[in-house]
């Protein structure tokens, strides 16, 4: 059964950093992209950042550009994501994702739409 559990959220002040991992099993971790996610009360899940299985091309939104940093361990069969210069806008549960759809080239994607297996989440509050 593929899952994914995600851990590391917690509350820390503005300016701080957290490392978000995302531990999976039941599938092979080097044949899927993975993203990470992050949806803030009241509103949508949000995209924050992706890697590709082959060659470690990332993708990041804007609003986290710089400050965020998305890396994964295939052998170990763990995502991360590290997060710093933290705001109170980036309050929220992040959530890690991962598909295989398509091509292993195909670059990978910061909508909702584009995964298919997800984690439960871990909360990370931003507050002083």
């Amino acid at each position: 059964q593929l899952q994914l559990v995600e851990s590391g959220g917690g509350l820390v002040q503005p300016g701080g950093s957290l490392r978000l991992s995302c531990a999976t099993s039941g599938f092979t971790l080097d044949y899927y992209r993975t993203g990470w996610f992050r949806q803030a009360p009241g509103k949508g899940r949000e995209g924050v950042s992706c890697i590709r299985n082959r060659g470690g091309v990332t993708s990041y939104a804007d609003s986290v550009k710089g400050r965020f940093f998305i890396s994964r361990d295939n052998a170990n069969n763990k995502v991360y994501l590290q997060v710093n210069d933290l705001k109170p806008e980036d309050t929220a549960v992040y959530y890690c994702a991962a598909e295989k759809r398509g091509s292993p080239l195909r670059v990978c994607g910061l909508l909702e739409s584009d995964y298919d297996y997800w984690g439960q989440g871990t909360q990370v509050t931003v507050s002083s």
